[in-house]
C-alpha cells in the first residue's frame, strides 16, 4: 500500500519511530538496526515500508534500504515466522549475510540469531532457498562474502574501542562519515583512534 514515507521525524523510541506527513503522524515499527540509522529529531527522514494487515491488528514495518525490506517480506512468506519475529532478525544480521546463510546452508550462522532455534533455521532455509538462489546471487557470491567480511571486521573494530573506554555513540560519530572500505580490522582500530582523538 505504501512503498516509502518522506517526512519529519516527530518521535523515536524503543521499537518504533513517528514520521510527520502533511499533517498525519505515522507509527512505524522499525528494528534496533534501522532506528539507529534513521536519523535525529527534526532531520526529514524516507522509510520504506510495509503496510502489515492480521485480523487484530494493522501497522507499518518500516526500513533504511530495499534490502531490509525485502529480507523481511521474504522471512513472512516463511510458514511460522511473524513479524516481530522478522524484524529481530534484522537487527541481528545484515541482509547480504542472511542472504548467503540460506543459499549456503549455514544453520549455525542462523541460529545465532535470538529467538531462531535450529529447526526454525532449517525450515527458513528450506523455504527460501530457491527464491534467493538465483542466477544473479551466485554471479555476486564473492561480493556478497567480502561485505560479509567486511561488517564483520567493522564489528571486530568498535568492539576493540569500546574495550579502549570510547562509547558506542562516540564511535559510531566518529566513523559517521569515514571510508572504511577495504582496510583490515587492525586498520579500522588505528583509523577510529586518530578521529576519536579528534573529536574530543
Amino acid at each position: 500500500m505504501y512503498l516509502y514515507i518522506k517526512g519529519s521525524l516527530e518521535v523515536k523510541t524503543k521499537g518504533y519511530i513517528v514520521v510527520e506527513c502533511n499533517g498525519i503522524g505515522y507509527k512505524i515499527f522499525m528494528s534496533d538496526k534501522s532506528l539507529n540509522e534513521v536519523g535525529n529529531i527534526g532531520d526529514k527522514v524516507k522509510v520504506y515500508t510495509h503496510y502489515h494487515v492480521r485480523e487484530d491488528e494493522i501497522s507499518l514495518y518500516g526500513f533504511k534500504t530495499d534490502e531490509e525490506l525485502r529480507m523481511f517480506e521474504l522471512l513472512l512468506s516463511v510458514s511460522g515466522i511473524g513479524a516481530r519475529s522478522a524484524i529481530t532478525m534484522l537487527s541481528n544480521i545484515e541482509p547480504s549475510e542472511f542472504a548467503f546463510a540460506v543459499i549456503s546452508d549455514d544453520v549455525d550462522r542462523m541460529t545465532k540469531i535470538p529467538g531462531i532455534g535450529k529447526k526454525t533455521a532449517q525450515r527458513i532455509i528450506l523455504e527460501l532457498k530457491d527464491k534467493l538462489k538465483s542466477e544473479e546471487i551466485e554471479r555476486n557470491k564473492e561480493e556478497i562474502e567480502k561485505e560479509i567480511k567486511e561488517v564483520e571486521g567493522l564489528n571486530e573494530a568498535i568492539s576493540a574501542l569500546q574495550v579502549l573506554g570510547y562509547s558506542r555513540r562516540e564511535i559510531d560519530l566518529a566513523f559517521e562519515k569515514a571510508d572504511l572500505s577495504g582496510l583490515s580490522t587492525e586498520d579500522i582500530i588505528k583509523k577510529g583512534l586518530v578521529l576519536l582523538s579528534n573529536n574530543k
